[in-house]
């Protein structure tokens, strides 16, 4: 059965936009991996300042492999070097800048510290990653 990965963004009202502008600017990079099912990056509505990353996972194995891959890699640095072109000669304020690996300038991994490079910084003011199986799932009926 599929596993599904959710990364849980903490985002400044803010920095929304920019977010958004970064996950864009990677669009079609997963879809490629080998195992990949879903992607949705939903936004916040009302009474969160979170943001959901949802992507859905033929195995674990499958997922590792991905975050593990030189395109996972290429992607979440050009999401730095981007932002990092962005405001090149510009005071952001923020002072912290993506370390490798970080995704799309969104901020840590759950259990990893603050990134020290150059550019604009994290858009996330922090990030959790939530791990389920899929038990049961369900479409909408064919009515051919």
């Amino acid at each position: 059965m599929s596993v599904v990965k959710i990364n849980v963004l903490t985002v400044p009202a803010e920095q929304r936009a920019e977010l958004e502008r970064r996950f864009s600017g990677r669009a079609g990079m997963v879809e490629s991996a080998d195992g990949f099912e879903w992607f949705e990056l939903l936004r916040p509505q009302e009474g969160t300042d979170r943001y959901l990353v949802y992507t859905r996972w033929r195995s674990e194995e499958d997922f590792k492999r991905w975050t593990d891959s030189q395109a996972f890699q290429r992607g979440h640095a050009r999401a730095s070097a981007d932002a990092g072109a962005q405001n090149h000669g510009q005071e952001t304020g923020q002072g912290h800048g993506q370390e490798h690996g970080q995704g799309h300038g969104h901020g840590q991994e759950a259990g990893q510290g603050h990134g020290h490079g150059h550019g604009q910084g994290p858009a996330a003011t922090g990030a959790t990653l939530w791990s389920f199986e899929v038990v049961q799932s369900t479409g909408p009926k064919d009515e051919s």
